[in-house]
């Protein structure tokens, strides 16, 4: 009888807690089942169908994959797009330089024949999803092996998307969803011409740049616009100069009435990746031993690329998105960290896990799911130094030092002496030392390298480089070949096997080849057989607690760069005791923190002009002061960056950008007390459109409400 009672008291718990979270990200094509009415009661005065429909226009179909890794959307009839500035970061750096410097001084499109084309950039839209679960799964076994159960999988998708696809320019792709007990086809519409419209300074889209990032209150104007061009008939085409601009089915109106605490808000996008379902045992594992290595590698680093930057501004430009990149998920891992630790995220799963197992012990028919807690224990302990020693060489020898993952490159061409291998390496030297600095990278290769021997010293996954002798950085960067464009394209003048023969020894090439080698044979196959079991005992622990606890909450599948909604309301938050944050931040706010040539914190004059005079045109708030950012409790993730923030009437009022640095756990323990998005309000991006960029036509294409 206890045992009941603390089930029916820890189920109650968990759900109470729910019902306040508004967690989740939701697929479109089941909100009228799962969501509408909840979302109607918090204010929506949308139907599900007005957020999703396939043969109807609707709000999804004004909602763009950004980059294949962000998220945008269209503000106009004729193709613009909105995104943040540090989703198009890659595409304002690609076209900067020392004398036409867009990072610093911005950059607007005074007409269409200046807007920037960008090659390998994609727009990608959802025409409709469905749900193809018993389709690809038709032919699964009991005793199947993840390979077998992947390659069944793949062959029958390609099947289905082959019948789906038939007399279309479409593609599809099939996703797994609920840990692989459920899969849905999506059908896509991709476009290949997408051109730079406008970027503000990065004095505005990154103020605050690494010391805000993550953090709140929040002061950046993280946007950037582009357009999508198509040919003639309004079908995707590679640029070319009679493209047009591409006229969408639905194109978000945007409203300057701004938002009050307690509206609802929702943010439709392309969240990229989640984890709500772990055991206790894997938190423990990301936080307490990964996290705060992979934490401890990027400081390192940071700190390096930091100092190189502030004293070049040739080493700024080349490595300002490689450290933005960097220094994004370091910040993050620490609040995650933090996170989890101020809402006793491991205390909380342990108790969910005893629930689970109060009730699978208390009926017999759920006997077989009696070992799963005890199984997950046993297989993330054998993976606990596999697991750490792939953070090592991926932070360190893909990620950190580039002459290696550079070097690594060759490797098949001297194997084989194939020159079309050699042609395809050739194809990537230009890019590569466009934003390549050796100095930095030798600096890098010393620190990073020294951290990796010391502190997997008694790993049994050390690298045998670095147990005999080694290569000094002065001695590797010195000899190679792949620290000077210039060196190693003189060496492309001589003969094939002279040059197969000369890369074979050279010392970045044979640290690559040492390293690189040690992971596959002695690493990946051991991590990835592990991940194969872990991934069998998911989708049974998944569809478990579905059975044993169904009330427990609505599930909702982890993100996977798929179409999601979620939703909630815009409120303030109270992370720290005697602390509490504000629902809304303005301009009076960026100019406390402004400090004149600081590398974060600067402004341009123009704007400082704008707000002594207080020239805020239509766009300030009913006290008068220029809204900049505010926060909500919409449950996003990576992904969401450039997700439009959308009212009850499905009007842009705002565009996601971040999440408190207090709730970046929300990634594998939502918690509604701390998880807050961050957007940046929809009428401070019209004001520095129209009244610090002066390029108020293109206010002239939008639905200004």
């Amino acid at each position: 009888m206890k045992s009941l009672k603390r089930i029916i008291l820890s189920i109650f718990m968990l759900c109470s807690l729910n019902m306040v979270a508004k967690e989740g990200m939701w697929l479109p094509m089941f909100l009228q089942q799962l969501n509408e009415a909840e979302m109607q009661a918090m204010g929506l005065e949308l139907t599900a169908e007005d957020i999703y429909a396939i043969n109807n226009g609707s709000l999804k179909d004004a909602i763009v994959h950004f980059g294949g890794g962000c998220t945008a959307e269209i503000i106009s009839a004729e193709g613009l797009l909105l995104t943040n500035h540090h989703c198009g970061y890659g595409q304002i750096q690609s076209h900067s330089s020392v004398e036409h410097d867009y990072l610093s001084n911005g950059f607007w499109a005074k007409d269409r024949s200046e807007e920037l084309t960008n090659e390998g950039l994609t727009a990608t839209f959802i025409k409709y999803m469905k749900e193809v679960t018993a389709d690809v799964l038709a032919n699964e076994i009991a005793d199947m092996t993840e390979t077998e159960r992947r390659e069944m999988i793949k062959s029958l998708g390609d099947s289905l998307i082959s019948i789906e696809l038939e007399g279309t320019h479409y593609e599809a792709m099939i996703k797994p969803f609920f840990k692989g007990n459920r899969y849905f086809m999506f059908v896509t519409e991709t476009f290949k011409d997408v051109r730079l419209v406008g970027a503000p300074p990065s004095s505005i889209g990154k103020f605050g740049s690494d010391t805000d990032n993550w953090m709140w209150p929040r002061h950046t104007g993280d946007f950037s616009m582009f357009r999508i061009y198509a040919d003639k008939d309004n079908n995707p085409a590679e640029y070319a100069e009679d493209n047009v601009p591409y006229t969408p089915y639905k194109h978000l109106d945007i409203s300057t009435k701004g938002v009050k605490p307690g509206d609802f808000t929702m943010v439709y996008g392309f969240p990229g990746r989640t984890d709500e379902y772990l055991p206790a045992v894997a938190v423990k594992q990301i936080t307490q031993v990964l996290n705060p290595a992979k934490i401890s590698i990027r400081k390192t680093a940071l700190e390096i690329m930091d100092k190189e930057m502030r004293a070049s501004n040739e080493v700024r430009i080349k490595y300002a998105s490689k450290y933005a990149s960097v220094a994004n998920y370091y910040k993050k891992w620490i609040g995650e960290n933090t996170g989890i630790q101020k809402t006793q995220g491991l205390k909380r799963k342990r108790e969910f896990e005893q629930a689970f197992m109060d009730a699978v012990n208390s009926d017999g028919k759920y006997a077989n799911y009696a070992g799963l807690l005890t199984l997950y224990d046993s297989l993330y302990n054998q993976l606990e130094d596999l697991a750490m020693a792939r953070d090592y060489f991926i932070e360190v020898a893909y990620r950190g030092v580039e002459i290696i993952n550079f070097a690594n490159k060759v490797s098949k061409f001297v194997g084989s002496g194939d020159i079309n291998d050699l042609e395809n390496f050739k194809k990537s030297i230009t890019k590569h030392f466009k934003n390549y600095d050796a100095h930095t990278d030798e600096l890098l290769f010393d620190a990073l390298f020294e951290k990796y021997a010391l502190e997997q010293a008694d790993s049994e996954y050390l690298p045998a480089y670095f147990k005999g002798d080694t290569y000094s950085a002065e001695e590797v960067f010195s000899k190679s070949y792949f620290g000077n464009k210039e060196k190693l394209e003189a060496l492309f003048t001589l003969s094939t096997k002279k040059i197969q023969k000369k890369l074979s020894k050279d010392p970045a090439y044979k640290v690559a080849s040492s390293l690189y080698g040690h992971y596959r044979t002695v690493i990946y196959g051991d991590y990835w057989a592990l991940e194969d079991e872990l991934e069998t005992v998911d989708r049974s622990y998944l569809k478990a607690m579905m059975e044993v606890l169904p009330d427990y909450r609505n599930y909702y599948p982890d993100a996977n760069s798929t179409l999601r909604l979620a939703y909630g309301q815009v409120q303030g938050v109270s992370p720290l005791d005697a602390i509490s944050y504000g629902h809304i931040t303005y301009s009076d706010g960026m100019m406390e923190k402004y400090v004149p040539g600081d590398y974060e914190f600067d402004l341009p004059k123009k704007l400082i002009e704008l707000y002594e005079s207080k020239d805020f045109g239509p766009y300030a708030d009913d006290n008068g002061k220029l809204p900049v950012c505010f926060i909500a409790t919409n449950h996003t993730t990576g992904g969401n960056s450039g997700s439009p923030a959308l009212n009850a009437k499905g009007e842009l009022v705002g565009l996601n950008f971040d999440r408190a640095w207090e709730g970046t756990m929300s990634d594998i323990n939502y918690d509604a007390s701390r998880c807050r998005n961050i957007m940046v309000d929809a009428r401070y991006i019209l004001f520095i459109v129209d009244k610090f960029a002066g390029a108020g036509y293109l206010l002239d294409e939008m639905t200004i409400k």
